[in-house]
């Protein structure tokens, strides 16, 4: 007998759920598949930096696509140096090189990868609720035990609290790392960075211990802190930079800047998808509206603007992060307030491991009418 039922594969399910579908989304605005249009002041964690649907990004996208969108990069695709050397230019970083590759995870996989290659040593030493991705030694570098697995945790990673320079010392001078990581505003940590003090010293000391410094910018970077990297608000220069969300506005990508004195071979690293016709186009877009509508300056003058509405509100403690990446703080966990702003004011926000921080993480070309927007609809539900 044949059997009539069907089998259906299923998601595996990792994600809990809020129950809006977006089918359609320009700017901010993310409609639902009800005609119910949310106004989005996360961005999918950062990712969304120029806006949904951005008309110049559709376009630049829909061209190359009806071109070439993929071939591997074991041939030549001038895109890539196109891209390279524009965001040499916008970033005042010309003296590192860029490889490409899909995630931030990847990004940051590869720049510890590098690290131990180029100093032939495998400690790491990463920060008290750091977060660098969910792969091998990415993950393994990430303060949070709940997602380290037993493979991964076969990694040596040192973990130390912000500004304790003491501590660091002792530990760099051990003289077998070959790395540390830092994320210069910490994401789902719950936006925490070091002092500018801390920073200097930390980047002297690495390279003193012939060690290298990898600066994990993949939410912080690409203009969303208000200067184009967030480690450039401290006067620092890390051998290796990592980047991704921000990066495509949606697309997946990722890369790291190498600095020019860590030398490349053949076979050293790679990828497949990385660095493709599609992704290399999708970041030049990016750039190009940033570059444009000037809106790394924009999301400098924001800050300021945000941060004169919050100390209006009494409930809200503190103001946490840079430019257009902030969180607000309240001595209470912001869980249910996450909840009702989507579903009673139609707004998405984000939360962090700081369970008491709700953070705003919206595309860099919102505006001042839409920021009054967003505390008006705080104020009604605290």
């Amino acid at each position: 007998m044949i059997s009539t039922t069907t089998k259906v594969m299923n998601l595996f399910d990792v994600y809990p759920l809020y129950d809006v579908t977006p089918v359609s989304a320009k700017g901010i605005v993310v409609t639902d598949d009800k005609g119910i249009d949310y106004l989005d002041f996360y961005g999918g964690h950062a990712v969304i930096s120029i806006g949904h649907s951005h008309p110049h990004y559709v376009k630049r996208l829909t061209d190359q696509l009806n071109k070439i969108g993929f071939y591997s990069n074991s041939v030549k695709n001038p895109l890539q140096e196109e891209l390279a050397t524009k965001l040499g230019q916008l970033s005042d970083c010309e003296d590192y090189n860029l490889f490409l590759c899909n995630s931030g995870a990847e990004a940051n996989e590869n720049a510890l990868k590098l690290a131990s290659f180029h100093t032939g040593k495998s400690r790491v030493i990463a920060f008290t609720n750091g977060f660098h991705g969910r792969t091998s030694a990415a993950v393994a570098a990430t303060d949070n035990p709940k997602i380290n697995a037993p493979i991964n945790l076969q990694q040596k990673v040192t973990f130390l609290p912000f500004n304790d320079l003491q501590a660091f010392e002792s530990e760099i001078e051990k003289g077998d790392v070959c790395a540390v990581i830092i994320e210069t505003i910490q994401g789902v940590g719950g936006l925490d960075e070091p002092t500018t003090e801390f920073f200097q010293k930390i980047a002297a000391l690495t390279k003193a211990n012939e060690a290298l410094l990898i600066a994990d910018e993949v939410q912080c970077g690409f203009g969303r802190s208000g200067k184009f990297f967030a480690f450039q608000h401290h006067n620092i220069q890390p051998d290796i930079i990592s980047v991704a969300k921000g990066m495509g506005n949606g697309f997946p990508v990722g890369g790291i800047l190498i600095h020019e004195d860590i030398k490349a071979s053949y076979g050293l690293l790679g990828t497949t998808f990385g660095g493709n016709h599609l992704a290399s186009v999708a970041t030049l877009a990016v750039l190009e509206v940033l570059e444009d509508e000037k809106l790394i300056e924009n999301a400098a003058h924001l800050e300021g603007y945000f941060r004169a509405l919050a100390a209006e509100i009494p409930q809200i403690k503190k103001v946490k992060g840079r430019g257009l990446m902030l969180g607000l703080e309240f001595d209470f966990e912001i869980a249910d307030l996450r909840k009702r702003l989507i579903h009673n004011q139609k707004l998405f926000t984000g939360g962090a491991k700081d369970k008491y921080v709700l953070r705003v993480l919206p595309a860099l070309n919102i505006t001042e009418a839409y920021l009054d927007t967003f505390f008006t609809a705080l104020k009604a539900e605290l």
